[in-house]
């Protein structure tokens, strides 16, 4: 069976219709609670977290609400970031954890994510389960009474508990001191912990997106729009810009030329030098389909490996924990360091480059020079009236196979359907912009034709 409301990073859409409501909210709570029922022989511990949507308050009280039907305790800690949901969940034994989050997604949306008592997000079929729990009886008929009913308690020094844990992943004979960071926290879920981190660690921190008013998360700010922060990074002549994005398990550095640096790049970067010192495990690096090819040659020249999978960070992290590896991430800016993190977090990232930086005593722009040379990337998403299985598409295929043919070993080709509408994403790689692009559009006008 597939599942109807989860996708490949939860569940996702318009604030208070369609899937998210506070209806399903509440199913969504008593699931999980039920769930964790069956494991342990206590009430189940629940860490509820969200970033600052105003429809936050909505769901937060439906999912408390579901989880306190079902028996269990919930452990509430306001705004932070993903990762520190799934970071006091291991930490304080809880059994789940669940975020209410839209991550990049404009406020009118919102969305659910929950991690396991492990800190990592549900596999596929435990998603399953509770959406087979959401539209069956037996919630209802587990529901406790009386003294058994569930509460509910604030976590009142959750964002303290996280900034201690990112801050002892910075290493400890270096210091942040010296250095000015522009950091741009997209009025989201780290609006507080992010300044904070930095400047216990000794740095200058200039502030941007740090005023949230329920609306504003992601507009125009943070990872979605780096440009804001590379002009305050050239303006304040400031040595890097951290941008991150509405739930901050993303990272987008700006250098000190005001020039972004992306996801690809900073992999390169942090896996050379893990590969160097011997710490990248089973020298394999772990990153999606859409990572640059100019990536893989990078650390083919460390004599490393690139693992490819599937585009989203649970996959990423899913391959990484299969083959026993330590680091991977994506263009994006979602980057997994597994020996700190069991999630991608936008700080702690953020934190091992400037540890590099401090440690070579070489500026961003020094660092991110030699980090990748790219190989030039064209990327087109074509919206549809709907959508069609691409073996289905013979049209499309023929083009795909002819570019494919075209560029032999010097590019390649990725076309998939979005995971969450009726959007065609063409990538094409190779040596001649001009050429990818035409390629990428014939792509386009074949897959119209099959379409029509």
């Amino acid at each position: 069976m597939s599942r109807k409301l989860f996708g490949t990073d939860g569940i996702r859409g318009p604030a208070n219709q369609g899937v998210m409501t506070p209806e399903t909210a509440f199913r969504i709570g008593a699931a999980v609670t039920y769930q964790a029922s069956r494991r342990v022989k206590h009430p189940p511990r629940i860490v509820i977290g969200k970033d600052t949507r105003v429809s936050g308050y909505l769901f937060e009280t439906s999912l408390a609400a579901g989880v306190c039907a079902l028996g269990g305790r919930v452990m509430l800690s306001g705004p932070l970031p993903t990762p520190a949901i799934a970071h006091l969940t291991t930490s304080m034994r809880a059994d789940a954890g669940v975020v209410i989050s839209a991550s990049h997604n404009p406020f009118e949306d919102n969305g659910i994510k929950i991690f396991a008592s492990d800190g990592f997000k549900l596999p596929d079929e435990a998603e399953l389960e509770i959406e087979q729990l959401i539209e069956s009886d037996k919630l209802d008929k587990a529901r406790p009474r009386g003294k058994n009913v569930g509460r509910a308690e604030r976590l009142d020094d959750a964002p303290g508990r996280y900034v201690a844990f990112v801050k002892q992943t910075f290493p400890q004979d270096l210091t942040l001191e010296g250095m000015r960071i522009v950091v741009d926290a997209a009025h989201g879920a780290a609006y507080r912990v992010a300044p904070a981190i930095l400047s216990e660690l000794g740095a200058e921190v200039i502030t941007l997106g740090v005023r949230p008013d329920g609306q504003n998360i992601n507009r125009r700010c943070g990872a979605n729009h780096p440009e804001n922060c590379a002009k305050e990074v050239v303006r304040k002549k400031a040595h890097l810009g951290i941008c991150l994005d509405g739930d901050a398990d993303r990272l987008i550095i700006v250098d000190e030329r005001g020039q972004v640096v992306d996801g690809d790049a900073v992999m390169s970067l942090c896996a050379t030098r893990l590969l160097r010192a011997g710490k990248l495990k089973r020298r394999t690096l772990v990153t999606t389909v859409m990572s640059n090819l100019g990536l893989e040659r990078a650390i083919e020249r460390e004599k490393g490996k690139l693992l490819r999978c599937a585009v989203g960070d649970r996959y990423v992290v899913d391959a990484m924990r299969k083959n026993g590896l330590n680091f991977g991430g994506e263009q994006s800016g979602h980057l997994i360091f597994l020996d700190h993190a069991t999630t991608g977090d936008g700080l702690v990232a953020a934190l091992q480059v400037l540890a590099i930086s401090a440690r070579e005593q070489k500026s961003i722009a020094e660092l991110s020079e030699t980090a990748i040379e790219r190989v030039p990337q064209v990327l087109i998403s074509a919206k549809f009236p709907n959508r069609k299985a691409l073996e289905e598409m013979p049209l499309t295929q023929r083009a795909i196979k002819d570019a494919e043919k075209k560029l032999g070993a010097n590019g390649r080709v990725l076309v998939r359907w979005s995971g969450t509408e009726a959007k065609l994403r063409i990538m094409i790689e190779g040596p001649s912009p001009d050429r990818i692009k035409q390629m990428a559009d014939d792509i386009v006008a074949e897959a119209k034709r099959d379409i029509a």
